[in-house]
């Protein structure tokens, strides 16, 4: 038999009377709700999300890392890392995205939620690989993505586009090297054509 999904806005109510004062918000934005949380009630709420009788949250559809550096400017001037959550009801046919901001810019931690969906274990080993984010708790947290040796997190907006080390295969060595990156960094600017009745416009 298939649930009809319940309209944004009536289960934008229905999350905030089962969430109380454990979120910071409750918002519906483009037919989308999304929960903000703070990181000492993060797990509370993400267990309500799971069992509670209006939620029933089955499914971990993504979690992964952002970096807010560069947003200061357009109404992100707190925190700069965060983790998103993608949910989903099967039982109930609804949706939702959780927000949580990590406290500490330079050591940004949150708890595990492994233990809620197991799922969760390899979309928190790349939010740590990528971003550095530490999710405490995580039965085996290392690096999935990039090389174990690797040093530092790519997707933090202070990562060099190029890296800081080049890996190659050094014959005489018999083996694998890391060394500085040898390729000169550039920006490269698209060349913008214009041409008079582009298209067959007048």
């Amino acid at each position: 038999m298939t649930v009809n999904a319940i309209h944004p806005e009536i289960l934008k109510d229905n999350l905030a009377s089962v969430m109380g004062d454990k979120v910071r918000s409750v918002k519906v934005t483009l037919d989308e709700v999304t929960i903000e949380v703070s990181a000492e009630h993060y797990v509370d709420v993400m267990r309500l999300l799971h069992e509670a009788a209006g939620c029933r949250f089955e499914v971990l559809l993504d979690l992964c890392g952002v970096d807010y550096s560069a947003y200061a400017g357009v109404g992100t001037d707190g925190p700069r890392f965060a983790v998103v959550s993608h949910l989903l009801s099967i039982s109930l046919n609804q949706r939702v995205r959780v927000r949580v901001f990590c406290a500490d810019d330079d050591f940004p931690v949150l708890p595990t939620v492994s233990d809620i969906w197991s799922g969760a274990n390899w979309f928190e080993r790349e939010a740590f690989d990528l971003f550095g984010i530490v999710f405490d708790g995580h039965e085996d947290l290392r690096r999935i993505l990039t090389d174990y040796g690797f040093i530092g997190h790519p997707f933090r907006k202070d990562f060099p586009v190029s890296g800081h080390v080049e890996m190659r295969y050094d014959a005489e060595a018999a083996r694998v090297v890391y060394q500085p990156v040898t390729i000169e960094p550039r920006e490269i600017t698209p060349r913008i054509i214009r041409e008079d009745n582009y298209g067959g416009l007048h």
